[in-house]
Parts: C-alpha cells; sequence; structure tokens
C-alpha cells in the first residue's frame, strides 16, 4: 500500500477568531474549491463544525467522473486546529490536519494531507500521473482565494 504526505503553509493576514470561523464553517469549503469541481454538500446542519460532525459532499474528480465523499471530523482543538478523515470516498486512506498558528505577519495555516490511493499499483500510478498534482492545483487555487478573501491591509 502506498501512503503519500501533502503539506502546504499560508499566512493569511487576518486574526486567528475570523479565519477560523471562516474555515470551520464546511459550508465555505465550496468557496476555496476549484470550481471544476463541482463541490456540493449534501448533508444537512453544516453551519458550525463540532467533533464527530459527518458530512458528506459530491466532488469531480475528474471530468465526468464524480464522487461521493463522506469525511468525520475527528479533533478539534479551538482556534488551533482541527482534522477530518474520509470515511467514504476514493482513497483508501484520507486524513487531513488543519492547524493555525498566530505569526507576526498573520495567521500562518498548515494544511498536512495523509493519503493512500485505491487500486495498489493503479494507484501508485494515478497518483504519479494526476492525483499529486490535482492536489498541488487544489491548495494553489485554496491559496488564491483565501488571500483574496482575507486581502493583507496596507500599511
Amino acid at each position: 500500500m502506498a501512503f503519500y504526505q501533502f503539506k502546504r503553509q499560508q499566512v493569511i493576514h487576518t486574526d486567528l477568531k475570523t479565519l477560523w470561523d471562516f474555515i470551520s464553517s464546511p459550508a465555505n469549503l465550496s468557496k476555496i474549491t476549484p470550481e471544476g469541481m463541482n463541490f456540493t454538500i449534501t448533508s444537512a446542519g453544516i453551519d458550525k463544525m463540532y467533533e464527530g460532525m459527518i458530512i458528506s459532499y459530491k466532488v469531480n474528480l475528474l471530468p465526468f467522473i464524480k464522487s461521493t465523499w463522506v469525511t468525520e471530523i475527528t479533533t478539534i482543538e479551538d482556534q488551533h486546529y482541527f482534522i477530518d478523515t474520509q470515511l467514504i470516498g476514493p482513497y483508501k486512506l484520507w486524513h487531513h490536519q488543519h492547524i493555525l498558528e498566530q505569526t507576526e505577519s498573520g495567521i500562518l495555516m498548515t494544511d498536512i494531507v495523509s493519503y493512500c490511493p485505491p487500486l495498489g499499483l493503479l494507484g501508485r500510478i494515478a497518483n504519479t500521473l494526476f492525483i499529486k498534482r490535482q492536489l498541488k492545483n487544489i491548495f494553489d487555487y485554496r491559496e488564491k482565494k483565501l488571500n483574496q478573501i482575507f486581502i493583507k491591509p496596507l500599511p
């Protein structure tokens, strides 16, 4: 079984509470997900995240290949970090840590995604051909959108 990790860090120019309120609302996930993925939450009660929350959604993994994905918010430390894990979806393993740290220049947000593609050798090949690149593209998009939402104030 192949195991991979993807890590991304970004400084966001806002205060901790404002950023936490934004990222801890599952409804905002669609605002920072590439439009071509057709991300749609299908579960009810998505206003504020809590430990044990189950979130289901539909997402295009590739053009014309839609998947149901169900995640659980397994751990939350208010205004510091939360972890979501896949219960049902395209991966054998999906574990996503979202960590926030106050710095002098803003909030350092670190995402660490640990994942195992399905299908053994075919999954390893898929990771090399497109999964790794797709993750990078998703987080590039998120970085751009978060920078637009939380514009750095002028000095």
